[in-house]
């Protein structure tokens, strides 16, 4: 038995589904620990290209079951909505392959409505959401008003568990935003029609797990985000609602006794952001727009051009020892490829003083980068396979951020499909 996380090192959008779906053939679960589907991880292999928003990215190997934790929040239009997307394209989703843990926590249209009315009264202080009711529905986990999918299953437990927090819930609703409350029949409605159809995937994931792991089974988490984005490492308060890292995998997913032997963080070969808060080494103009063309760098839950920078190899250094990463993915690599030479930040200025260190929330919007340049490799190798065959200028770069960032690069990807990958 081993068990694996895979995990973002940066702000997301490092390629984590791409990553999961090369190396989930290794391990009998995939279980998403955290989030919901505020973010996409992109997929692409012989049944087309996918983007998954809550769905792990395991879904598309035969042998392998699906599992959504109970750390998870689950938006249950959405959910069935994806289903019956990758059902339609010829993807096998059934309760033998795909198991919802009873505990997940329920996202309600008042959580998404909620999430809007926020940010449109925080105007230009805004945090950069993806609307998709996250930060309202953990705020409720944690207020002990939220509802579990297990209570889905018990019609009359329901009914009045949502009666007593619907009626707290539009106070807030009516008296603070001014906006029109939510009824308590049209929520249970919207439960029936999507809850009937999501109840057979519905089990005690937390005895699976349990009796998996006693089987000898290997066991993948598959986090959403990075380290930048955890509620209580990154960037807060530009932060996700839930923690991305690494330590918290075994608890999200429902197996809180079982740890981690190996955990793979995800970088990409350049810094790409979605949202807003600190991004120390963001580029702007005609230099963005021609990486952000060249990585086709919009987000894949909202479709929002991404801001784009040289790598960031401070923030890097941080999220590898934030997500005690044992091993590293470099993906993207083969976008660089236009560039004659490449930009790299090796360190921050604070106060006028360079520092190697990622600072504290509170300083990091006054830190400027440091940055030295490497020789670009100036071809296409999208069709390398060995990493003897890349030019030695691509080599030295992965060399390079591998001495900086401290942790070994196993994996080099140089295009989006399964296949596209070298092995160190």
């Amino acid at each position: 038995m081993s068990n694996c996380a895979i995990v973002g090192i940066n702000w997301g959008d490092e390629g984590k589904g791409r990553m999961v779906d090369l190396i989930a053939r290794e391990y009998d679960v995939v279980c998403r620990y955290q989030g919901g589907n505020n973010a996409g991880h992109t997929v692409v292999n012989e049944y087309g290209k996918f983007a998954l928003h809550l769905i792990p990215s395991g879904i598309f190997l035969p042998n392998v079951v699906n599992v959504l934790g109970n750390g998870v929040v689950i938006d249950l239009e959405s959910l069935w909505g994806e289903i019956s997307a990758l059902q339609q394209a010829g993807i096998s989703i059934t309760p033998e392959n795909f198991k919802i843990s009873e505990r997940a926590t329920i996202v309600f249209p008042y959580h998404r409505a909620l999430d809007g009315l926020e940010e449109a009264r925080l105007k230009d202080k805004k945090y950069g959401s993806t609307l998709r009711g996250i930060a309202p529905v953990y705020s409720d986990k944690y207020q002990k008003k939220t509802i579990m999918m297990g209570e889905l299953l018990y019609p009359d437990y329901l009914k009045k568990r949502l009666e007593t927090i619907l009626e707290w819930k539009n106070l807030t609703i009516q008296n603070v935003y001014g906006a029109e409350p939510y009824k308590l029949e049209d929520m249970l409605d919207w439960c029936r029609e999507y809850g009937s159809r999501l109840a057979p995937f519905l089990c005690d994931t937390t005895s699976y797990l349990y009796a998996a792991e006693r089987s000898g089974k290997n066991i993948m988490f598959e986090a959403q985000l990075g380290a930048l984005r955890d509620i209580d490492f990154g960037i807060f308060p530009y932060t996700s609602s839930s923690s991305s890292n690494a330590g918290y995998a075994c608890v999200g997913a429902g197996i809180p006794g079982s740890h981690i032997d190996r955990t793979v963080g995800i970088v990409k070969a350049y810094s790409t952001c979605v949202g807003e808060g600190p991004f120390t080494a963001e580029w702007f103009g005609e230099e963005a727009e021609q990486l952000r063309k060249a990585g086709a760098e919009y987000g894949a839950a909202t479709g929002r051009p991404r801001r784009v920078g040289p790598i960031d190899l401070v923030a890097t250094r941080y999220g590898v020892r934030i997500q005690g990463a044992t091993e590293v993915a470099l993906t993207k690599l083969d976008v660089l490829s236009y560039m004659k030479e490449i930009p790299v930040c090796v360190q921050y200025e604070l106060n006028g003083e360079k520092t190697d260190d990622f600072p504290f929330t509170a300083l990091v919007d006054q830190a400027k980068p440091v940055y030295t340049t490497v020789p670009g490799w100036g071809c296409d190798i999208s069709g390398v396979r060995k990493y003897e065959d890349l030019p030695q200028a691509a080599r030295d770069y992965v060399e390079f951020i591998e001495r900086s960032i401290g942790c070994r690069i196993r994996y080099v990807s140089v295009g989006a499909a399964r296949d596209e990958i070298i092995y160190r």
